[in-house]
């Protein structure tokens, strides 16, 4: 078990080099570069440990045409889900951060300040082919949304050429050539040392869900679900077996907890804390609070980089 557990755990955090033409496991989950789907890969393990899981890492742009065409039964991609043949819910919301060179002015912000976007007017901005966030092309952002949808304007100053992908789009901020606005999770992906990011206060949030083909939801598919919305293994959905009571299960059907003491103020907070949990899926770095001041007041933005650093 702890062998096969590795193993699913380890394909979790590698890439599939053609999922195309990959074999049809027991399980397939597609997951979109960002996402880390090792958590729910190993509570299947213990849940569904007869049905072998395989987790296919596939482009955003692809993951849909994927799901379709029978190469995975779920798949955790981004919002908006385009097709009307498959079914969805929501999972997390990751907050959008800019990424810098580390000796750019935005670096010296702390890492608990968040910058806007009117912060972002002067600079010049990166619009990779594979965006996720849904930036309106060829609008200026004090013009707004484009006139034809909802999507917001891309602000500062375009790029002369769109990078084909986010990766070639961090090579570019690491030249000097411009900023980068993504997820959070996938300026963590293509770390750098020379690289930073800060949170972008005002920006889009990049929503991740949960996509199914309507039609093809199986047991597993069902039972898939659960685990995503944490649905315990006693629950009667699903194809898990039930789970033998604990111990600890019989002492609180006396009122007191494992400790010996009473139970109903402690699972009072449980269940406020849980709750609390439930709710508090937007995924945001320590702190990002945002001020009222401009980068240029907050920062000295005239000064150079140098000049503060001799400075202290």
């Amino acid at each position: 078990m702890e062998e096969t557990a590795r193993s699913a755990e380890h394909e979790a955090e590698q890439p599939a080099e053609d999922v195309s033409d990959a074999r049809a496991p027991g399980f397939r989950l597609a997951y979109v570069p960002g996402v880390t789907p090792s958590k729910w890969v190993r509570t299947w393990i213990d849940r569904v440990p007869d049905v072998r899981i395989e987790a296919l890492a596939v482009p955003s742009a692809q993951v849909e045409a994927l799901l379709l065409d029978g190469g995975a039964d779920v798949a955790i991609l981004r919002r908006p889900v385009r097709s009307e043949d498959l079914s969805h819910i929501a999972m997390y919301t990751e907050v959008p951060v800019v990424v810098v060179p580390r000796d750019h002015v935005f670096a010296a912000l702390e890492s608990d300040e968040a910058l806007t976007v009117a912060d972002l007017a002067d600079e010049v901005l990166l619009h990779p082919l594979d965006d996720v966030l849904g930036w309106a092309e060829g609008v200026e952002a004090s013009d707004g949304a484009a006139a034809d949808d909802d999507r917001p304007a891309l602000p500062g100053k375009p790029a002369r050429e769109r990078p084909a992908t986010t990766a070639d789009a961090v090579e570019l901020v690491a030249a000097g050539i411009g900023l980068l606005v993504v997820p959070q999770s996938l300026a963590r992906l293509h770390h750098r040392k020379d690289l930073t990011y800060r949170t972008l206060g005002d920006g889009p949030e990049a929503p991740v869900a949960l996509g199914w083909v309507t039609e093809d939801k199986t047991d597993l598919v069902e039972e898939f679900i659960g685990i995503v919305r944490g649905r315990t293994a006693n629950s009667s959905r699903g194809v898990a077996g039930p789970t033998p009571p604990t111990p600890e299960a019989s002492k609180k059907k006396d009122g007191r907890s494992s400790s010996g003491s009473k139970s109903g103020a402690g699972a009072k907070g449980a269940r406020a804390t849980s709750a609390a949990a439930r709710s508090g899926a937007k995924q945001a770095p320590s702190g990002g609070k945002k001020s009222g001041k401009s980068v240029a007041k907050r920062l000295g933005k005239s000064q150079s980089m140098k000049g503060r650093k001799k400075g202290r």
